[in-house]
């Protein structure tokens, strides 16, 4: 897969569209041009919306309520088989080109994918473990996500156990499409997936397309079940957990429409049908 494969490029051009904190600066750049040029009406409509838009995001938890039905369509810790064949971890946690910069990895907020990996490395000291992950920056694709976390691993003398790290791949689809190359996995193996629980019913669709069925292991949840409804006054993190949100679930709506997933959301109840 191409640098310049098409719908790696148009999902970055068109998130930069789609995203609630572009929308919010735009919508603000257009109701001070409208005020420059004298249109009102057209100019306080628009500065209407963005001061509704704030108060909103400042005041509820929008992102969580909509990340809520993703990370709640697989169970967290389920029940996992005795000697799986292998582990698969997709990358999201480690930023390659902070790593490049600083010269130690540097983990981000899905951390919580880089120590389950560490935890199911010792648990299985005998399974094939993949983590895949290159760069989903189409500018900086030099630094590879994969490259910090062998690093990583090797500072941790985690040396001898069986990990394949797979640095080419730059989305969802990648990851599967590269990981499956490496291993040629067959229907009937028992594969444990990692991976951030809001991404989980996207990742899960792509592999059953792929005809790789997996054991999904969500981490890194980011709704805080069971408390919802409640008020929370920070405009900050509301954003970037709307962020998140909007993202996820445009990239669920693409990847369906586009065949690349074979259901839009997946779950514990629809698991793959292997032909």
């Amino acid at each position: 897969m191409s640098v310049d494969n098409p719908f790696f490029i148009g999902s970055e051009f068109g998130w930069l569209l789609a995203s609630p904190g572009n929308a919010l600066t735009l919508l603000t750049m257009f109701a001070w041009l409208f005020l420059v040029v004298g249109w009102l009406k057209l100019s306080r409509s628009f500065l209407s919306i963005v001061v509704l838009f704030m108060v909103l995001t400042c005041t509820f938890p929008l992102g969580e309520w909509l990340l809520a039905p993703l990370e709640n369509r697989f169970s967290a810790n389920p029940a996992l088989p005795i000697s799986p064949t292998g582990i698969i971890v997709l990358g999201g946690a480690v930023n390659p080109v902070m790593s490049e910069a600083w010269g130690q990895t540097e983990i981000g907020e899905a951390a919580e994918r880089v120590t389950t990996l560490l935890y199911m490395t010792n648990l299985y000291p005998d399974s094939q473990v993949i983590f895949t992950g290159g760069n989903g920056n189409t500018s900086e694709q030099n630094f590879k996500e994969a490259d910090y976390v062998r690093f990583l691993f090797e500072e941790l003398s985690f040396g001898e156990q069986a990990i394949l790290f797979e640095s080419e791949s730059r989305n969802t689809e990648e990851n599967v499409a590269h990981s499956q190359a490496l291993v040629n996995p067959r229907p009937d193996q028992d594969w444990i997936l990692i991976t951030s629980a809001f991404h989980m019913p996207r990742a899960v669709g792509v592999f059953c397309q792929s005809n790789w069925p997996v054991i999904p292991y969500p981490v890194d949840h980011r709704s805080n079940r069971g408390n919802l409804l409640r008020l929370s006054l920070s405009f900050t993190t509301n954003l970037r957990l709307l962020e998140e949100a909007v993202n996820e679930w445009v990239s669920l709506i693409a990847y369906r429409i586009s065949g690349r997933t074979d259901r839009l959301i997946a779950g514990d109840n629809n698991q793959c049908s292997i032909g």
